[in-house]
């Protein structure tokens, strides 16, 4: 039985269910969820992220750390974490970079929060051969706190699901997924409303009748702990992703398949479903868990002050034959009009006099 049959059965018999839940049983299901069994990143699969676009990405990455350590007192120990690390390009360009600074990779406990076994797999394969062998956990809970943390979370927020209320004529209600005909046992997957029973604070901004709002209490958890993570050990979180830097409403759900996007329902588990990231939420938990936030920069802007035109004239420099190449990746990543915009950088810290690499006023 797939997926899909599973999950209109369930829904049959016991009701409607949230897209959260919907979003997470796509993605995590041992038998058939997309992470847990089938992941297709990079041109031949279903989705690309910034480090599978260009090296440059994942080395500014890997200085942006080095910096960081330094301005921490180039500690002894440091843990470098990465959560959700795909194929591990990210982390073994990040590495390679980070060659300039050998003091600090004889410091580095490589750590990887990493969920599915496919992908654990395809990052031993990529960091085999790596200056600084990785260890896995698969929680932010199983890190030790007796060292500074800095942390990568690239693409991460938007795997983490979200609620979604409609505000309609008549008051607010849930967007649920259901099944047609469940009371004949059977039919298609779709999606409707139904009475809000708990988890659902009106938002304090202006929305209108037929919008959509988003709440996504596991983006607000993976802040709180990353905040009390930093806390207790010292340290910085870089985030990057695409989605809100301001509360707003919006339905941001989407499936993607082979690069194109595809009905949500049509095939559970068969297609990466993501969300937008909610920065304002996850800085919010982290405030009142006690961390430092900076404010958030397009990923554009971010890179630009990391270097990234300057790493892009020294590769044309030494590979002439690929500049057009490597001006399109360095537009792909930095443009407006592509991900420079969307996609957003910010930070999580402390204690609250450290000033985050990036980031200065």
């Amino acid at each position: 039985m797939s997926l899909k049959d599973r999950l209109a059965r369930e829904i049959a018999l016991t009701g409607p269910m949230t897209v959260a839940d919907f979003m997470t049983r796509c993605l995590h299901d041992p038998q058939d969820g997309y992470y847990a069994t089938r992941p297709a990143l990079g041109a031949t699969g279903d989705f690309i992220t910034a480090p599978m676009i260009s090296q440059m990405f994942g080395e500014l990455i890997g200085l942006w750390a080095v910096e960081l350590w330094h301005r921490l007192g180039a500690p002894e120990r440091v843990r470098l974490v990465e959560v959700g690390p795909g194929d591990g390009t990210l982390m073994a360009d990040a590495l390679r970079a980070a060659r300039l600074a050998p003091d600090f990779l004889q410091a580095v406990d490589l750590i990887l929060i990493e969920p599915s076994a496919p992908l654990r797999a395809a990052q031993a394969r990529m960091l085999a051969d790596s200056d600084v062998h990785p260890r896995w956990v698969s929680s932010l809970q199983q890190i030790e706190t007796d060292a500074p943390v800095i942390l990568i979370a690239n693409e991460v927020l938007d795997c983490l699901p979200a609620r979604q209320f409609v505000k309609t004529e008549d008051g607010w209600a849930e967007r649920c997924v259901g099944v047609s005909d469940a009371d004949s046992g059977g039919g298609e997957l779709q999606f409707g409303l139904v009475r809000i029973t708990g988890g659902f604070r009106r938002p304090d901004y202006e929305v209108e009748p037929g919008q959509t709002v988003e709440i996504s209490d596991q983006q607000a958890v993976f802040g709180r702990d990353l905040a009390t993570l930093l806390t207790a050990s010292g340290g910085a979180a870089l985030m990057i992703d695409y989605g809100r830097s301001k509360p707003e409403a919006g339905d941001t759900l989407q499936a993607l398949k082979r690069h194109q996007k595809v009905d949500p329902l049509a095939e559970p588990g068969e297609a990466d479903l993501t969300q937008w990231a909610d920065f304002p939420t996850v800085q919010e938990a982290a405030v009142h868990a006690g961390a430092g936030v900076t404010g958030c920069l397009g990923q554009g802007e971010f890179l630009t002050r990391l270097g990234i035109e300057a790493r892009a004239d020294r590769l044309k420099s030494g590979r002439p034959d690929a500049a057009p190449v490597i001006d399109r990746q360095l537009a792909r990543l930095t443009d407006d009009d592509q991900m420079g915009t969307l996609f957003k950088a910010c930070a999580i810290f402390s204690p609250h006099t450290l000033v985050v690499p990036g980031f200065e006023e």
